[in-house]
């Protein structure tokens, strides 16, 4: 199936549900998520989050992205059946980004799914309306 990742930005990618689990094939969690799984743990560029078990994520060569989510210590909602899952930042980085006011970078699909970006709005008051069925 093909399922919706939202981390700081909405990536299509092959994915499989398995019951309420949303998986990625361990080669397609970087592209899923930006986050790459190697033998120190969950790494993006410099940055590598340690992880006590990092082959402890993986079953028959996919990853569960709620067990990523936990793994770096980020709020994380899947709806399996629907092929969706959505990755926050830390609380700590959340709670800076409020005291701070200053915006994450989010680049979501238009309703044309063209891909618009939160920061091609600088300047300008904007409203963002999210919702969900459930």
């Amino acid at each position: 199936m093909r399922a919706v990742v939202v981390t700081d930005q909405a990536r299509e990618v092959e994915a499989e549900a398995r019951g309420d689990r949303l998986l990625v094939q361990t080669a397609d969690l970087e592209a899923a998520t930006g986050w790459k799984l190697e033998d120190r743990g969950l790494c993006r560029g410099d940055v590598c989050v340690p992880v006590a078990d990092p082959h402890g994520l993986v079953e028959d060569g996919f990853v569960d992205l709620a067990a990523v989510g936990a793994a770096l210590h980020r709020p994380t909602v899947v709806e399996a059946e629907a092929g969706v899952a959505a990755m926050a930042d830390p609380a700590g980085e959340r709670a800076a980004a409020l005291q701070s006011l200053t915006e994450p970078e989010l680049t979501l699909p238009d309703l044309e799914g063209r891909p618009i970006s939160l920061g091609s709005f600088a300047g300008k008051k904007k409203l963002l309306v999210a919702w969900a069925s459930w």
